[in-house]
C-alpha cells in the first residue's frame, strides 16, 4: 500500500544520542538528544507531512492543500505532496530561512512570501482556502499531522524500555509537537504500556517571542498575542499558537514548566553541543540545553534525572546562524 510506503520508507526512527560531555557540563548524567534532523526534509516536519499526506492522497482524493509556515513545514509538506501528486500552496514569511523556501520552490509548490509573520501567512490562507476549497493543513486545522508527531513520543517510550524519562524539553511555536508527545504518552498509559509515570514536559521558548511562557507565569489557559516577535530560532517565531491551550494543559498535568532563553544562549549552546558532542544542531533545538542548564541550576532538574533534549532539525538548515571569520591562505604558505 502506498500509505504504509510513505509512512515507513520515508520516516525513520531516530534512536536516542546520549551526552556525556555536554550533560556533565552542566550538570546532568543522564542527558540524551533525540535528533530529529536527520529524518526527511532534514526536520521533524516529515512525521506530520507523512502521515497527513497519506490521508490527503489515498483516503480523501485531496488534489490541493494550503498552509502556512516559518519553513521547515512547508518544505516538507511540499516535497511529500510532490511525490503523492498533491499541489501544495504555501505561504511563509519574507524572512523565513532561504534554504526552507528553495526546498518548497523546487518540489513544485505554488510559494508566496508575505512581509510579515506567521499569524499573517495564516491570515492569507485561511482566505484562500475559503474561496478555493483547498484542504487546510495550518496548524490543528487537521488532526493527521498531530498523529504524525505523535511518534516522537512512541519512539522515546520504547527507547527507554517503556520507561519513560524524567523530563522532555521541546522548542515550542505552534506547539503540535509537544501536544503529541503527551497524547502519545497518555495513549501508552491507557494502553497498560508505560505505568503511571508521566515526564515533566517543558516548553522551551525565545525570549524574543515567548507567549507560552507568558501564560504559564501568570497560571492563564490560553497566551496573549506577543507584539514584535523576533528570535534567531525563526521556527519557533509563533506571536500566538492556535493550540496554546493544549500546551499549556499537557506541561501543567505533566508538572512541567514553561521557560525562556535568549538568542544569544541560544547561539552560545549550538556551539557548545557541536563542539563537545559533535552535532550541528538547529537554533531551536539548542534552545533546550540552554534551558536545561538553567533548570539545573534551579534545581527544578535533578541530577541523576534522565533528560531528553529533542531536537527538531539539523543545523545546516540555518547556515547564517553560524559566523566565522576564517584564514584565507595563499599558495606556498604554510600552517
Amino acid at each position: 500500500m502506498w500509505q504504509l510506503e510513505i509512512t515507513h520508507s520515508w520516516v525513520v526512527t531516530v534512536l536516542l544520542n546520549t551526552l556525556k560531555t555536554a550533560g556533565r557540563q552542566i550538570g546532568l548524567s543522564e542527558l540524551y538528544l533525540k535528533d530529529e534532523g536527520v529524518i526527511p526534509t532534514g526536520t521533524f516536519k516529515a512525521r506530520g507531512a507523512a502521515v497527513g499526506v497519506s490521508r490527503a492522497a489515498k483516503e480523501l482524493g485531496i488534489e490541493t492543500f494550503a498552509m502556512p509556515t516559518n519553513g521547515n513545514a512547508g518544505a516538507a509538506w511540499s516535497i511529500y505532496g510532490a511525490r503523492a501528486g498533491i499541489k501544495s500552496v504555501i505561504v511563509m514569511p519574507i524572512d523565513a530561512p532561504e534554504i526552507t523556501r528553495n526546498e518548497c520552490a523546487i518540489s513544485g509548490a505554488d510559494l508566496y512570501l508575505v512581509d510579515g509573520l506567521i499569524s499573517d501567512a495564516g491570515k492569507i490562507v485561511g482566505k484562500a482556502v475559503a474561496k478555493y476549497g483547498w484542504f487546510d493543513v495550518s496548524t490543528l486545522k487537521e488532526p493527521y499531522r498531530i498523529e504524525g508527531k505523535k511518534t516522537m513520543g512512541l519512539e522515546i517510550a520504547e527507547q527507554f524500555n517503556w520507561e519513560v524519562p524524567d523530563v522532555i524539553l521541546y522548542p515550542t511555536g505552534g506547539g503540535v509537537g509537544i501536544i503529541g508527545i503527551y497524547k502519545a504518552l497518555k495513549e501508552l498509559q491507557e494502553m497498560g504500556w508505560i505505568g503511571e509515570k508521566m515526564p515533566r514536559l517543558v516548553a522551551v521558548q525565545s525570549s524574543g517571542c515567548a507567549p507560552i511562557v507568558k501564560a504559564w507565569k501568570e497560571g492563564k489557559k490560553e497566551s496573549e498575542y506577543w507584539t514584535d516577535a523576533k528570535t534567531i530560532a525563526f521556527g519557533i517565531t509563533v506571536p500566538k499558537a492556535l493550540g496554546d491551550y493544549l500546551v499549556l494543559e499537557a506541561i501543567r498535568a505533566t508538572d512541567g514548566c514553561a521557560v525562556a532563553v535568549s538568542d544569544d544562549e541560544i547561539l552560545k549552546a549550538q556551539k557548545e553541543l557541536a563542539a563537545h558532542e559533535g552535532t550541528f544542531i538547529c537554533p531551536e533545538g539548542a534552545s533546550l540545553y540552554a534551558a536545561a542548564r538553567e533548570l539545573r541550576e534551579e534545581n527544578w532538574i535533578k541530577e541523576n534525572e534522565k533528560v531528553v533534549l529533542l531536537n527538531t532539525g539539523a543545523g545546516i538548515k540555518y547556515p547564517d546562524t553560524v559566523n566565522v571569520k576564517v584564514p584565507v591562505l595563499q599558495p606556498g604558505d604554510e600552517l
